[in-house]
Formats: structure tokens, sequence, C-alpha cells
């Protein structure tokens, strides 16, 4: 099993940062992960509801479903996967899903002058295990990046 965590300072207090996050008609301007992102039936982001995130293609192109297990605005939001990601065991190239688990949360912790640090903790079991190491390198590389990306946006507006 993997487990790792990031954070980031960014220049904007938890609930905007938090808002932000979880605002998904704006996702995709600031996210360098992804070329989709959803809530199912329109709901609102809130706990036991399910988004929909898609990577890009350049990264493996996975739809992950997660459910909100846990959401308090400002503070943390939680969720864990729901679905076997296209290309599992049984579907058309009969190959296994890169994640047998995946699970991570979002918390935000206030700071001076109105700012709020950003820690993004996550983890997964990889099938086959062996392919652990490098998916744990990768992702932590892409998670420094996105949350790069989210205080660039703070920065910017």
């Amino acid at each position: 099993m993997v487990r790792d965590a990031v954070s980031e300072e960014i220049s904007a207090p938890c609930e905007a940062v938090f808002d932000l996050v979880h605002d998904y008609a704006q996702r995709l301007k600031w996210d360098t992960l992804l070329r989709e992102a959803f809530m199912e039936e329109n709901a609102p982001p809130a706990t036991g509801n399910v988004a929909v995130c898609s990577g890009k293609w350049l990264v493996g192109g996975i739809t992950l479903r997660t459910v909100y297990v846990s959401f308090q605005r400002g503070k943390v939001a939680a969720v864990k996967m729901v679905n076997t990601p296209p290309g599992s065991a049984g579907g058309a190239a009969g190959l296994k899903p890169p994640f047998r688990t995946w699970a991570a949360s979002i918390r935000h912790e206030p700071l001076p002058e109105n700012r709020s640090r950003v820690i993004y903790t996550w983890h997964f079991n990889a099938s086959p295990a062996f392919l652990e190491p490098v998916m744990a390198r990768f992702f932590r590389w892409e998670t420094a990046r996105r949350l790069r990306a989210l205080k660039a946006w703070f920065a910017a507006t």
C-alpha cells in the first residue's frame, strides 16, 4: 500500500480554496490532471454523493468514480474509489485495473494574513503491486503540480 501527502500554502482563506476545489464547473480551469470532472446526477458535493473525474489522455485517461465519505466545508473532504476503472479484468482488453483501492483527503488549515495550507493525502493499492513505486512517484509529482496550479489560480485572480 502507498500512503503519501503533499501540501501547499495558498494566498486565500480555507473556505475559498475549499469551494474552488469542489466546484466541478470550475475544476478544469486549474486542475492539471483532469480532462473531465462532474458530480453524478448534478448533485452537490456532499457526504454520500459521487464525483466522476477522468484523467487526461497523456496520463492514461483513467476515470475514477469516488464517493465523498467526509465533507466539512473549509476543513476537510475525503473520497474513496467506488468503481473499477476501464481496462479492468473482464473488460475488452482483459487488463487489471491500475488501482485495487484508492482514497484521498484534502485538509485545509488557516494561516495568518488570510492564507491557508492545503494538505492532500492519499493511499492506494496498485495492481499489480510491483507498479506501486512507479505510480507513487508519479502521483506525488502530479499532486504537487496540481496544488501549485491551484495556488497560481488564486495568485492570478
